[in-house]
């Protein structure tokens, strides 16, 4: 669950367990892993700053990135999640003492501490490796994605296991769809955990579209390629079906120029699994509005 989702549901009197990407090989997390050997500390740190209970200046600390010398494009949570790493020698120690220092009462889990790579195999038969490279395309992105997989195969994360199988209610997104939820969904154990789970499974459709992962994609195609790799059905999509005005969305491509378009609701989509609802924020963003889509999961919850 990327943060959007994470700073709703922390309101309400829910217990939350994150499952998070671990294979993100780009940026000052990538520059890490390849410099100690670590395990990536990018898509928890920002799971557990969501869920932390403390300060701004703290939050502000956590979230700093220098911009100059030997440390330019480092994060201090990354620096500080990987010096607790070599340290501990242990890296659920490390995301262990990392809540105590950010107050989180909630539970963040690594998907896996498998060492893995994600490929992605194009229309034209070429692969891509890596997370960066699917992410953020050198490649020609108009070509469409087939299919992604692991190598080597990684398995789940024990505890990570044991959380989905306790759950209520699954939530899977939003985010990028190749990139980083179907690297869960590809490691080993976790498909058939949420399928023998008893709680409802949602998924949360993207607001845009990328630039080479879901060029073109509608609602149902995100669900579609989310049910492919879950390999079965989900209860719930939700999806937003304010339309911005044009203005609104050109300006936010300007400043987000990885984006492409507006994600459209197909027609006819059954309602009472496709949930159409406003989710976004008032002001001039195309993102999902916290309390608007906590509201609708709480709901889905309680019926």
């Amino acid at each position: 669950m990327p943060r959007t989702v994470l700073t709703g549901l922390k309101k309400y009197p829910v217990s939350l367990s994150v499952i998070c990407a671990m294979l993100d090989t780009g940026g000052s997390t990538g520059r890490l892993k390849h410099d100690y050997k670590i395990t990536s500390p990018g898509d928890i740190k920002w799971a557990l700053l969501a869920l932390a209970n403390t300060s701004p200046a703290m939050k502000d600390l956590f979230s700093f990135r220098f911009e100059n010398g030997q440390l330019k494009g480092h994060n201090f949570a990354n620096l500080l999640i990987t010096a607790l790493e070599l340290t501990t020698n242990n890296y659920s120690k490390a995301i262990k003492e990392m809540k105590k220092m950010l107050n989180v009462s909630h539970q963040v889990f690594p998907a896996t501490l498998d060492r893995s790579n994600i490929f992605a195999i194009l229309e034209n038969g070429k692969i891509i490796s890596g997370e960066t490279n699917i992410d953020r395309p050198k490649h020609n992105g108009k070509l469409k994605i087939k299919k992604v997989f692991l190598r080597p195969q990684a398995k789940a994360y024990r505890p990570a296991l044991k959380a989905i199988k306790q759950a209520d209610m699954i939530v899977i997104g939003p985010g990028d769809l190749y990139s980083s939820i179907a690297q869960i969904l590809l490691t080993k154990g976790i498909p058939r955990a949420i399928l023998k789970s008893r709680a409802k499974t949602i998924y949360i459709a993207n607001l845009m579209t990328k630039y080479g992962e879901t060029n073109n994609f509608s609602v149902k195609d995100f669900a579609d390629e989310i049910e492919k790799y879950l390999g079965g059905s989900l209860d719930h999509v939700i999806y937003n079906n304010l339309v911005p005005s044009i203005k609104e969305i050109k300006t936010y491509l300007k400043v987000h120029p990885e984006l492409l378009s507006l994600v459209k609701a197909d027609k006819n989509l059954p309602s009472k699994k496709f949930i159409g609802a406003n989710l976004l924020l008032k002001k001039e963003l195309i993102e999902h509005d916290p309390a608007k889509l906590s509201k609708v999961i709480i709901k889905l919850l309680k019926d």
